[in-house]
C-alpha cells in the first residue's frame, strides 16, 4: 500500500525548545540587533562587517544546540508516511534529526553562497565566514540567508508539495511571514490540517484545521495519538 504524503510547515516555535531565540521574543530585536541593521539586503551593503559577525553568532549558537524532541518525532514519521518538512527555520536540526526531504524556504545558515552568482553555494564547515572569503568566481561569500525584501526562491516548490498532501502539520509559526504562510492556500480543502502552537490563532477559515494550543514538544505527543488513525 502506498504510503500517505506528509507535509510538515515549521517556524521557529520548533526550534526554541532547542534554545534558539526568535527576534519576536525580544519585541522586535534579535539577540539586541535590530533586523533591518543585520537582515536586510541595504544591511549588508551598509556594513558588512556587522551582517557577517551577527550570522557568525548565529552560526556558533546553532552549532552548539542540537535537535529536541519534535525534530526526532517527524524524521520518525517517515517509517509511517512519506514526509517533507518544509521549514523557515535556517538551522538544520531537521536534518541532524534524520529527515531526509528538508526544503528551506528562508536559507540555510551552515551554507554561504557568491554575491553574484546565487548558485554557487558552499556548505561551512566551521562557525566563522570572514570578510574577504571568496567564491571561485573571486566575489565575496554572503550568509545563504533569503533576507527581508529579496525573493523566495523554492516557494513555488514548497507550494507544489502542500497541494499533494493527504496531511499537512504545522508547527511553531505565527502564520504572519509572507509568503511562506500563504502556503496554506495550497492545501486541498478536504485535507486535515493540524496546528501546533501554544498562541492563540484566528483561523476559522481554514476548514478541517485543528489547533493543539501546546509547545512542539508536548503538542506532537498529542497529535501521535490522532495520526494513530491513519497508520
Amino acid at each position: 500500500m502506498l504510503k500517505k504524503q506528509v507535509v510538515v510547515f515549521t517556524g521557529a516555535g520548533i526550534s526554541a525548545e532547542s534554545g534558539i531565540k526568535t527576534f519576536r521574543d525580544a519585541g522586535g530585536l534579535w539577540e539586541n540587533y535590530k533586523i533591518e541593521d543585520v537582515a536586510t539586503p541595504e544591511a549588508w551593503k551598509k556594513n558588512q562587517e556587522l551582517v557577517n559577525e551577527f550570522y557568525n553568532a548565529r552560526r556558533k549558537q546553532v552549532i552548539a544546540a542540537s535537535p529536541n524532541k519534535a525534530h526526532y518525532f517527524i524524521a520518525d514519521l517517515e517509517s509511517k508516511f512519506n514526509v517533507n518538512v518544509v521549514t523557515q527555520n535556517v538551522d538544520d536540526f531537521h536534518e541532524r534529526a534524520g529527515s531526509k526531504n528538508v526544503l528551506h524556504l528562508h536559507g540555510e545558515i551552515m551554507k554561504v553562497r557568491s554575491e553574484i552568482d546565487p548558485d554557487l553555494i558552499y556548505p561551512v564547515t566551521n562557525w566563522e565566514l570572514k570578510i574577504g572569503d571568496l567564491c571561485e568566481k573571486g566575489s565575496q561569500l554572503r550568509p545563504h540567508i533569503v533576507w527581508f525584501g529579496e525573493l523566495v526562491p523554492l516557494m513555488d516548490q514548497a507550494n507544489y508539495l502542500a497541494a499533494q498532501a493527504d496531511f499537512f502539520i504545522v508547527i511553531g509559526t505565527s502564520l504572519n511571514v509572507y509568503p511562506a504562510a500563504g502556503i496554506l492556500n495550497f492545501v486541498s480543502q478536504e485535507v486535515p490540517k493540524w496546528l501546533i502552537d501554544p498562541n492563540d490563532f484566528q483561523l476559522d477559515y481554514i476548514k478541517y484545521l485543528n489547533h493543539i494550543k501546546s509547545t512542539a514538544v508536548d503538542g506532537l505527543n498529542q497529535l501521535n495519538e490522532q495520526l494513530k488513525l491513519y497508520y
